[in-house]
C-alpha cells in the first residue's frame, strides 16, 4: 500500500488530525510501512503536502497546522463520514463523528450556522469551531492562524480572478461574500469570468510550439526550476521536465505532457498510461490540458500502486495562468473602507 493510502487509513482511524511525526508511527507501527530513511516523518509530510499542492481541494488531505494534516472528509445528512472513493482506494468502514476541517472551511461553517448572515469576528469564529470540535490545532493562537488563513485564501483567490467566499468588513470582522448580493464582487466576478473564456479560447488558437513555452513559463511561476522543453514531437511524449521545489527542500523530479485539445475532447485513460509508461527513474507525471479529463483518466491517474500522475484541466490551466499574471493585466481599483479599529477622537480639543 502506497505512503498516501496508508496515512490516510491512519487518520482515518484516528477519527482527528495528526502531525506527520505520529502518523508516521502509526504507520510503522501496523507493520505496513517501513521507513529505511533517518526521517520518516519528513518523508510522510512531503508525500501529504505533494498532494494537496497537486491536486489542491481534490486532495483527501488538508493542513491544518504546521506538519500537521487531517483528511478532507464530509457529512453526509445522516452524519456519516465519506470520502471520495476514486481518490483512496478503500479506507476502514469505521468512521469517528469528530472530523475536523481547514481553518477556512470552519470559519465558513461557523458563519453559516452561527452567523445570520452577519459578520462575526475571527476570534469568536474560532472559539465556536474549537468548542464543537470542528477545528483541530495544537498552536498557542488558533486565532491568529485563522485570521491569516481567511486573509490568505481572500487574496488568493483575488489573485486568480475569483470571488472569495469570504469578505473583510474591517476591524476583524469576517462574513461570506454570497451574502452581499450582486454587488461590486459580483460584477467583477462576471467580468473575469468572461476574462478567463476568453483567455481560454487563445489558448487554443497558439500553435503547439508556442503553447509548450507558455507552459514551459508557467511551471517556472508555480516554483519549477531546471525547465526544459523536450524536442518537439507533437503529442507523442513528454513535453517538458523539471524540478518541483517544494518548501526550499523537497525536490520532485516531474514529466509534464501538455496537450492542446478542443473542449469535446476529453483526456482518457490510455493517455494517461502512456505518460506513465513514459517517466524516467524517481519521476511523477503531470498532464496539462485545455480541456478536460474523463472519469477513466481521473480513476487511472490516481492508482495507488502506480507512479503519481497530476492532472490540470483547461478551467484549472486558466485560474494559474491568471494567479500569476501570465496573459493577463492586471488592474486593481483602490477602494477604501473605514478601519472600525481605529480609535475615535475622544477630546475635541481643536477651535472652530
Amino acid at each position: 500500500m502506497s505512503v498516501k493510502n496508508l496515512a490516510a487509513e491512519v487518520l482515518q482511524q484516528a477519527g482527528t488530525a495528526l502531525h506527520a511525526r505520529e502518523i508516521a508511527k502509526r504507520m510503522m507501527d501496523s507493520g505496513l510501512w517501513n521507513s529505511r530513511g533517518r526521517t520518516p516523518d519528513a518523508t510522510v509530510g512531503a508525500r501529504i503536502y505533494s498532494d494537496i499542492k497537486e491536486r489542491g481541494t481534490e486532495s483527501i488531505f488538508v493542513q491544518v497546522g504546521p506538519g500537521t494534516f487531517a483528511l478532507r472528509t464530509s457529512l453526509d445528512h445522516s452524519g456519516q463520514v465519506h470520502v471520495d472513493p476514486l481518490t483512496v482506494d478503500k479506507l476502514p468502514e469505521s468512521s469517528s463523528s469528530n472530523t475536523s476541517f481547514s481553518f477556512t472551511d470552519c470559519a465558513q461553517k461557523v458563519l453559516e450556522e452561527f452567523g445570520g448572515k452577519e459578520p462575526m469576528h475571527y476570534r469568536k469564529i474560532t472559539e465556536i469551531a474549537l468548542e464543537k470540535g470542528w477545528l483541530v490545532s495544537r498552536g498557542k493562537t488558533p486565532e491568529v492562524s485563522m485570521n491569516a488563513s481567511v486573509i490568505t485564501e481572500i487574496r488568493r483567490r483575488q489573485n486568480r480572478g475569483d470571488q472569495p467566499r469570504f469578505i473583510q468588513h474591517g476591524g476583524g470582522y469576517v462574513g461570506l461574500s454570497r451574502w452581499m448580493g450582486r454587488g461590486l464582487g459580483f460584477e467583477i466576478e462576471r467580468h473575469n469570468r468572461s476574462v478567463q473564456k476568453a483567455l481560454r479560447e487563445r489558448l487554443l488558437a497558439m500553435a503547439p510550439g508556442e503553447f509548450e513555452e507558455l507552459i514551459q513559463l508557467l511551471l517556472v511561476a508555480m516554483g519549477f526550476e531546471m525547465v526544459d522543453l523536450t524536442k518537439f514531437s507533437g503529442d507523442g511524449g513528454i513535453d517538458v521536465r523539471g524540478i518541483l521545489v517544494v518548501g526550499g527542500v523537497i525536490n520532485i523530479k516531474m514529466a509534464v505532457q501538455v496537450k492542446k485539445w478542443k473542449l469535446k475532447n476529453n483526456i482518457t485513460a490510455p493517455v494517461v498510461q502512456q505518460v506513465r509508461g513514459s517517466l524516467g527513474a524517481h519521476e511523477q507525471g503531470l498532464i496539462i490540458t485545455t480541456s478536460n479529463f474523463s472519469r477513466g483518466a481521473i480513476r487511472e491517474a490516481s492508482q495507488s500502486d502506480k507512479a503519481p500522475i497530476a492532472l490540470i484541466d483547461g478551467e484549472r490551466l486558466v485560474s494559474l495562468l491568471m494567479e500569476h499574471d501570465i496573459g493577463v493585466l492586471r488592474t486593481t481599483p483602490q477602494l477604501f473602507e473605514i478601519d472600525e479599529e481605529f480609535p475615535p477622537v475622544t477630546n475635541n480639543t481643536a477651535g472652530p
